[in-house]
């Protein structure tokens, strides 16, 4: 590491060159290639895969995205009245010569039977696309929304409103709203922790370098992997909050170098030196724990470990040697104007933990037990919706209420039902005449099923070995009820229809699909999260030569984990606030989300648990005192924990400005997690358990002392490297997360 900066301090503006070389590179080539991301939940051996691939093997014709025109008339007319009939022909003729529509299926042809509601006054159109929503382009799609939506076709009280993945490309929200305030809000925070222009700047251009390079190769990648559509805004949420948390730390580290009296580049490569490990300890274990996501063996959510991944290594890297760099050009400047004038007048002092910091350290000491019961009735509360939680994936039905998709949704389900807006679709392979009587037997069971609204007729394809047929449920796509009535056809209706014959049934859809991706996920989540917590404990366990430390991180990370996931259940799953936020109505929990969340958080906790209890675990060493340890320990690491976490908050609460309800949902869950995680944990929960434990909380067997290997995250070397000044205790003015750990 002290080559590493000692090479960037002497070449900065070739360091900074490299990078703004890196970043135009990427942003160019990723221009000209186009996005190519997906969002294909599409799990390979599961009943919806096998009944997507017979459909689509069966019915070529229908690989192209479907996407809906619904118009709702006044009181006093209907939709055959001619008037209404001849401005919706006009508009969906229109529709029907965009490039890129393959067909539009209107209600006043013959093969739209059925399209117009009972009351008369709701009808609607398919148009279908001549491919998948993914692959239409945003101008085909808006090209669409104007022919529909025009003062011609909305007059006299017509409702027009268009749904469909294709349509809803239409609705992107302003492009890095989201990235800019959350920026501007930790330029905030970091000068009031710094007091200098200057060195506040320092950490919101790194991170943007790095999260700016990353989002450019995650387009890149796109080409490559399959990517989801908001992999790139996850990606840029979790680099923006650690990058800047990283940079904080080393030029946190910097300053205090200059205040003992170091000059600028043997402070800057004393930081990078020593900071400089942990952070790159703290990025690793980040990116461990999101490339544990391909043990899950699932395409979709193995892009996003790969996207999320890369733009924490760019941001680690761009700490390590664009950060140097930078600190050389500002120079003294990285101290505030006051401290720069005392540094003047008096020489390097030492720092020692005054102020709140202390006093809290001292309270938590007085009182553990009653704070440390506070602390776990709070996370308890917090985590009760999280028993409640249903996964599933949110619609168009959960966008917000003045979406043009939303409320074409709403029509829809208003004038046909609430099934009409996810329709099952039952596929067949025949094999014989046997086959095709057993599949019209099947089809007229289903229309008494308990729980189908209707279903349309069956259809064969031209070679007659593929029959499909729609069913339409009573429930709405994300309903229990509906989930409920897929399991009901796979595990009763199919098999009594085709006993005694050689009939091949698959039920897909939209809600099968999506119940078949969670239940995968679900499934293989006690595993992933099993080999995460135990790759923690290692890890602490090499670090901190205890039992218990590991122990108790591993408790801390599952409350966290849960207590964010009770707030998350209750703003999106019950609708708490989310119409006011602009996040669209309740609906359930993407089910990758909690994969994704153990994955970060554990990264970004561990940073906490180490830069915390490393500082304690040095006072034990030194002093044998438990109580101690825990005091000073906490007293000289809260106020940069905290610090750190409020940057990290805000970035992540920014993201909800996004528009986007993913987003949106990582956004919040991350902000609750590492508030909770940094305020109620890692400086109450935490030290007032190690008060409690006493000595326990650092003991080992003998034998197993003597087989573990010895890890070292700070060089090892730094004490004889760093300026001390007499009288000053080594380490105990050490800012950063590195600082301490042995």
């Amino acid at each position: 590491m002290a080559a590493i900066a000692r090479w960037c301090l002497r070449h900065r503006l070739v360091a900074v060159l490299i990078w703004l070389l890196a970043l135009g590179a990427t942003a160019t080539a990723a221009v000209a290639a186009g996005p190519a991301f997906s969002n294909d939940y599409e799990v390979p051996g599961t009943e919806s895969s096998k009944a997507g691939a017979l459909l689509k093997q069966g019915f070529h014709d229908q690989g192209g995205d479907t996407d809906s025109v619904v118009w709702r008339t006044p009181a006093h007319e209907n939709a055959r009245t001619p008037d209404v009939e001849q401005r919706m022909r006009h508009a969906l003729d229109t529709i029907a010569a965009l490039p890129g529509v393959a067909s539009v299926t209107s209600p006043y042809a013959p093969e739209g039977a059925g399209q117009i509601s009972a009351d008369g006054r709701t009808a609607y159109a398919v148009v279908t696309f001549d491919r998948p929503a993914d692959a239409v382009p945003a101008a085909q799609a808006r090209a669409v929304v104007a022919a529909a939506k025009n003062p011609a076709t909305e007059q006299r009280g017509l409702q027009v409103e268009l749904g469909g993945r294709a349509v809803g490309l239409t609705e992107a929200p302003r492009p890095h709203l989201a990235e800019v305030v959350g920026v501007a809000v930790a330029g905030v925070v970091l000068f009031l922790a710094f007091g200098s222009l200057a060195a506040s700047l320092l950490p919101l251009a790194t991170a943007l370098v790095g999260v700016g390079t990353a989002y450019a190769g995650i387009t890149l990648l796109g080409h490559a992997v399959p990517v989801a559509d908001f992999a790139p805004m996850l990606g840029t949420l979790i680099g923006l909050g650690v990058g800047i948390d990283y940079a904080l730390f080393i030029v946190t580290r910097h300053r205090k170098g200059l205040a003992r009296g170091l000059s600028v580049e043997e402070a800057a490569r004393n930081a990078v030196a020593t900071t400089g490990r942990a952070v790159v300890f703290a990025g690793a274990t980040v990116c461990i724990a999101l490339l544990g996501m391909l043990v899950l063996r699932l395409n979709f959510l193995g892009g996003v470990a790969i996207a999320a991944s890369l733009t924490v290594v760019l941001t680690v890297l761009a700490s390590l040697t664009l950060l140097p760099a930078l600190l050389s050009y500002i120079g003294m400047r990285a101290l505030s104007r006051r401290q720069r004038r005392a540094l003047a007048e008096h020489g390097p002092r030492p720092e020692a933990p005054t102020g709140f910091a202390a006093r809290w350290a001292a309270f938590v000491e007085r009182r553990p037990k009653l704070l440390g019961a506070v602390a776990t009735a709070l996370m308890a509360v917090l985590a009760l919706p999280a028993f409640f939680l249903h996964l599933g994936t949110s619609d168009q039905g959960n966008n917000p209420a003045h979406t043009t998709t939303r409320k074409a949704y709403d029509l829809l389900a208003e004038g046909f039902g609430p099934g009409t807006n996810g329709p099952l679709a039952v596929v067949a392979r025949l094999d014989g005449p046997a086959d095709r009587v057993a599949f019209d037997r099947l089809a007229e069971t289903l229309r008494t099923t308990e729980g189908v609204a209707a279903t349309g007729p069956a259809t064969v394809n031209r070679a007659g070995d593929t029959a499909v047929l729609t069913v339409v449920p009573d429930s709405a796509p994300q309903s229990r009820a509906t989930s409920a009535l897929v399991d009901r056809i796979r595990q009763d209706v199919v098999p009594g229809a085709a006993r005694g014959t050689g009939l091949q049934v698959h039920v897909g859809g939209v809600t099968a699909g999506y119940d078949d991706f969670a239940e995968v996920v679900v499934g293989k989540l006690p595993l992933f999260v099993g080999v995460v917590i135990a790759f923690g404990c290692a890890l602490l366990l090499l670090a901190f030569r205890s039992i218990g430390i590991p122990l108790k991180a591993a408790v801390m990370n599952v409350a966290a984990v849960a207590s964010s996931f009770g707030v998350v259940v209750a703003v999106f799953q019950w609708g708490w606030g989310s119409e006011r936020m602009g996040l669209g109505s309740a609906g359930p929990i993407e089910p990758f989300l909690p994969v994704i969340m153990v994955s970060v958080l554990f990264g970004l906790s561990m940073d906490y648990q180490v830069f915390l209890v490393s500082r304690m675990y040095e006072e034990w060493l030194e002093t044998g005192d438990n109580r101690r340890a825990v005091r000073v320990g906490l007293a000289e690491t809260s106020r940069v924990i905290n610090s750190a976490a409020v940057i990290m908050i805000s970035v992540f609460l920014a993201f909800v400005l996004s528009g986007d309800r993913i987003i949106a949902m990582f956004g919040i869950a991350l902000a609750v997690a590492v508030a909770l995680d940094a305020f109620v944990l890692r400086t109450l929960l935490v030290p007032a358990l190690m008060h409690m434990l006493g000595g326990a909380n650092w003991w080992l067997p003998a034998w197993l002392e003597r087989r573990l290997p010895r890890i070292s995250i700070e060089a090892p070397e730094r004490e004889a490297s760093r300026a001390t000044l007499p009288g000053q205790r080594s380490g105990a003015d050490d800012p950063g997360p590195a600082a301490l750990h042995r």
